[in-house]
């Protein structure tokens, strides 16, 4: 967590020893750029954090919904959901606004990060509207009632334009939390995110961030970043730069923790809406030639990456790998810098949502990045085996791929124009690693999640938390990977087909229903996903102690025959024993 300085004493100094306190606290002295300065360290470095999102237009879906996915890639941030109801508010009232640091955590046993956030209070209020929406919330805010849905990538900036005082009031979760409350669509968010930044500052917690802005009919790149920390509210300028850019309607895109948006045109604000600022901000700091030749790129001015799958050794081929996986007919080269790769793309097929569960569970097989590759994955073909590490002073990395085994959860929302609200609204919720999990159905007319979805940390084993189980079923799974993956992808396939088999049939009931009470439609698709929620979580504490008694002793264990047989391991893997260890075959009997 970034230091907190008490702006009262630095103001109580001598004006110009209290701007050089400023420069040198807050980060504003840097040396010349380098190249090292076209990268976030934190997310170039470290192939574990950050987040993908995935982002299809409704003429590119098999079924005409629009789609964000959001894979929070943390490892160390809140897990839980809440739901926060719909409110009206007396006339003249205020919303405080609150510093939401998006990664630290609190322990349960002090209320957790949700049950303390209000001890951030920033100073700074805004008027309250007189009704704010319904909407759900974890990390960010993902759906509201009117099936504005949102998803998260951080995408880095410039050090130079990082801005961690307490000037920044507006963070990245605050600002989806009251877009969310207050916003009908996409473009409404955008606007109202935009203008809050600009008039109170962004950045504190937060650098460089992407968002993915959806309603029924369209989906937007946002992306957003500080301005520096020297910035104030009485200088008169904006306290953000940020833009944003339609997918067409028939394309995919992809935020896999780069900005996406290269060039622009503002004048078309059907495609793109930008702060007032965007294209002078960089001409101030040095970020871009007026006089150059070259037009200019928002991602090349503020965070530039100059890297491909190869050059990064599989560190950032999420970008590739995707464009790939949606249009194999285009041959996307993963030796392509990734700022050379297209804003979006057409797929060669439409897009279910079934097949973007399979792209969030993706670990490059078949390609010279997967993780379990050779003896990588070890005897059992486990993907997240090998990871980044250094012998005798020689650093080696492991690919990251698009699935990691710490994402807290991934959010899959549809937003669906031939619906009403309550019913179009849906989001997809797997807690825990996409590759051993399963995604829960939830209605954005729902009035209420599950208890269990509140419950747990990281750091305490809680059987009332629904993400324990599925970490309770992981943790069993990678014992013996190649064999208990099987257990599991059997159970994923039984219980999410089912549910995207019903889901048909629930919204044309909920539909007629809500014609005649939009009360009874809720109670209805509140107990259908509630109900369902709770028997999948079941079935994970159960296979997870299935999985234990299965594979105990690193054996198959036949339960209901009471017989069990060896696990035996690959011959490569045991080619490698014998030449490692020197080894001598035994002496054949004659």
């Amino acid at each position: 967590m970034k230091k907190e300085v008490k702006m009262k004493s630095i103001k109580s100094l001598p004006a110009v020893l209290s701007v050089l306190i400023i420069l040198i606290l807050f980060g504003a002295f840097f040396p010349a750029r380098t190249d090292t300065d076209k990268l976030e360290p934190n997310l170039y470095l470290n192939p574990d954090r950050g987040c993908t999102d995935i982002l299809v237009g409704k003429k590119a879906s098999a079924d005409g919904s629009v789609i964000t996915v959001h894979t929070a890639d943390c490892g160390i941030c809140d897990w839980t959901w809440h739901y926060i109801p719909a409110k009206n508010h007396k006339e003249g009232s205020k919303r405080k606004i609150y510093h939401i640091n998006q990664i630290k955590t609190l322990p349960p046993e002090k209320g957790g990060k949700w049950g303390n956030y209000k001890d951030n209070y920033t100073g700074v209020s805004i008027p309250e509207i007189p009704y704010t929406f319904a909407y759900f919330h974890s990390v960010f805010g993902y759906m509201n009632e009117h099936q504005l849905a949102m998803s998260e990538s951080t995408i880095g900036c410039r050090r130079k334009m990082r801005n961690s005082t307490p000037a920044a009031v507006m963070d990245i979760t605050t600002l989806t939390m009251i877009a969310m409350e207050r916003c009908s669509n996409a473009r409404e968010a955008i606007k109202l995110m935009g203008s809050l930044a600009q008039k109170y500052g962004y950045g504190y917690h937060d650098s460089g961030e992407m968002l993915g802005v959806a309603d029924p009919g369209e989906v937007w790149i946002f992306e957003i970043m500080p301005v520096g920390p020297l910035w104030t509210p009485e200088s008169n300028k904006p306290g953000a730069v940020w833009c944003a850019q339609r997918v067409p309607d028939d394309h995919v895109s992809f935020c896999p923790n780069e900005s996406r948006i290269g060039k622009i045109d503002i004048d078309n604000t059907d495609h793109f809406l930008a702060s007032p600022n965007v294209i002078s901000f960089a001409i101030e700091m040095g970020f871009y030639d007026l006089d150059s030749s070259e037009p200019f790129s928002f991602k090349k001015a503020y965070s530039p990456v100059a890297a491909s799958a190869v050059s990064s050794q599989g560190r950032l081929a999420r970008l590739w790998r995707l464009f790939d996986i949606v249009a194999p007919s285009l041959k996307f080269n993963p030796e392509t810098p990734n700022m050379k790769l297209p804003f979006s793309v057409k797929p060669d097929k439409k897009i279910s949502v079934k097949d973007i569960m399979a792209m969030t569970r993706d670990k490059y097989e078949g390609t010279p990045y997967d993780p379990a590759r050779g003896i990588l994955g070890g005897p059992f073909k486990n993907p997240n085996y090998f990871r980044s590490f250094k012998v005798d002073k020689n650093n080696y990395t492991s690919s990251r791929c698009i699935s990691v085994n710490k994402v807290e959860y991934t959010s899959i929302t549809q937003s669906r124009s031939w619906l009403p609200d309550a019913v179009g609204g849906l989001v997809w919720l797997a807690f825990g690693a996409q590759d051993t999990s399963c995604y829960i159905p939830l209605y954005a007319g729902i009035t209420r999640l599950p208890i269990s979805f509140s419950i747990g940390d990281h750091w305490v084993f809680d059987r009332r938390s629904a993400r324990w189980a599925f970490d309770y079923a992981d943790f069993h799974t990678q014992v013996v990977y190649s064999h208990a993956i099987e257990d599991v992808r059997k159970a994923q396939n039984k219980w999410e087909t089912q549910a995207l088999d019903t889901i048909p049939v629930m919204d044309k009931f909920a539909e007629k229903l809500h014609k005649q009470s939009p009360a009874a439609a809720a109670r209805f698709l509140t107990d259908y996903c509630i109900n369902n929620a709770e028997s999948i979580i079941k079935a994970w504490w159960e296979m997870g102690d299935k999985l234990l008694v299965k594979y105990n002793h690193f054996q198959i264990n036949d339960i209901s025959n009471r017989k069990t047989r060896r696990l035996s391991m690959p011959d490569n893997w045991n080619r490698v024993i014998v030449k490692e260890e020197k080894l001598k075959p035994i002496k054949k009997r004659r």
